[in-house]
């Protein structure tokens, strides 16, 4: 009988969780990737990894049909909002459980997710679609300053940015256009050069909060930090601290854009802000949230969100019951400027603590730090865990203060 396998195509710093989570669930995982080198986990864990054109349906499909001549592909899916449409059509291709890569791509497409959302009544801020300097400067009058620019395509907060007057208006809408913000695949940034796309919105104002779904069901919703001016998640906390009747009326306009974006199947992370006229929704996004989120929901409710995916990959019936409660609080780390990272120490201090889950750094030392205003910016994260909101969120504050680093600044130009 032919091994089962599990495809992943290209990778996030979910990865290695669901290649674990597939071993378990005893499949095979195989990697396929543009560039399996750029993931440095893959030949120290083994993992089986085909180099091939992942911009390309045709090649993916040829790559999947080869593997089907020695294994049996239980399922194919990707941790990578960019692939996960690619993952759906693969999936279909071969008869596979997978999303509806239709709904992915135009969830994917911020200005056609808006406007079914809008469409359907959905709260929302209020947005046009710019295609130039001059009708960025329009519609942001028409909005009223201050307005969020964004790309009409991206994720991890790649190319937003809050404009609170018309000089950062007109710079960042000049760097948009000119190119400065490199945060899609090398195709979609082509698309992008040939016809962009800017969101102008308006800024909703009031705590943010996350929901994670699985397929119709909300499995948790956490109160999330996010900065200014590229609005970069900070931190979350799990649970978010709502009453029940606040938890119902975000749980209930995220499952209506679930339906009406066709997102019924499968993880969803939406993001939503609670403004004077109530939850109004930032952005709906058709996969799981990334690392730490899926850590942070398992210790939260003991819900493993990537192994309940797989699950749903191959066929299976997920099981989503909450098997405990406790609150999760999480930290990410950033550096403070550009540079060299010439040390960062004190995680195993950190880790020792009671009630610490989880320290994690991205960055080695020697490592070139060139800041973004993205999620790719992070160095690091801690998460702190207990059943006292209060507790958690102490205990996360005595790690944080013993991780230290230390960046030496480029040299002047000049």
């Amino acid at each position: 009988m032919a091994r089962r396998a599990l495809v992943l195509v290209e990778a996030t710093r979910n990865t290695l969780r669901y290649v674990q989570s597939a071993q378990r669930l005893g499949l095979h995982p195989i990697m396929l990737s543009a560039d399996p080198g750029q993931y440095d986990y893959i030949a120290a864990k083994g993992i089986e990894a085909i180099r091939v054109d992942t911009d390309n349906l045709d090649a993916l499909i040829r790559e999947c049909s080869l593997l089907r001549t020695t294994y049996d592909i239980a399922g194919i899916t990707s941790s990578a909002e960019s692939f996960y449409a690619t993952a759906g059509k693969l999936s279909r291709h071969f008869g596979l459980a997978g999303p509806n890569p239709a709904s992915i791509e135009r969830c994917c497409d911020k200005f056609i997710q808006r406007q079914l959302l809008a469409e359907a009544g959905v709260p929302g801020p209020a947005y046009r679609v710019a295609v130039n300097a001059t009708e960025v400067e329009r519609f942001a009058a028409e909005i009223g300053l201050p307005v969020i620019l964004k790309p009409a395509f991206g994720m991890g907060s790649s190319g937003v940015r809050l404009c609170r007057n018309v000089d950062e208006l007109a710079e960042y809408t000049t760097d948009l256009l000119g190119g400065k913000h490199v945060w899609l695949s090398s195709s979609k940034q082509r698309t992008w050069q040939a016809s962009p796309r800017i969101l102008v919105e308006e800024f909703a104002q009031g705590p943010q909060y996350n929901l994670e779904a699985m397929g119709n069901e909300v499995i948790g919703i956490a109160v999330a930090d996010y900065g200014q001016p590229h609005f970069v998640c900070r931190g979350h906390i799990y649970p978010a601290p709502l009453t029940d009747e606040e938890c119902a009326r975000i749980a209930d306009i995220s499952l209506s854009c679930l339906r009406v974006l066709g997102l019924g199947w499968g993880p969803a992370n939406i993001e939503l802000r609670w403004t004077k006229r109530g939850p109004v929704v930032i952005e709906v996004n058709p996969r799981l949230a990334g690392s730490p989120v899926p850590e942070m929901v398992q210790l939260a409710y003991g819900v493993d969100l990537i192994t309940e995916h797989i699950k749903l990959v191959i066929g299976k019936k997920c099981d989503l019951r909450r098997r405990h409660s406790h609150t999760v609080a999480a930290r990410y780390l950033f550096a403070d400027r550009d540079g060299t990272l010439d040390r960062i120490d004190g995680h195993n201090r950190a880790a020792a603590l009671s009630g610490v889950a989880e320290v994690k750094s991205f960055a080695k030392t020697k490592t070139l730090i060139i800041r973004r205003g993205d999620a790719g910016d992070r160095i690091g994260h801690v998460i702190a865990a207990s059943p006292s909101h209060a507790r958690a969120e102490a205990i996360l504050q005595q790690a944080v203060d013993l991780i230290n680093w230390s960046i030496t600044p480029f040299p002047d130009p000049w």
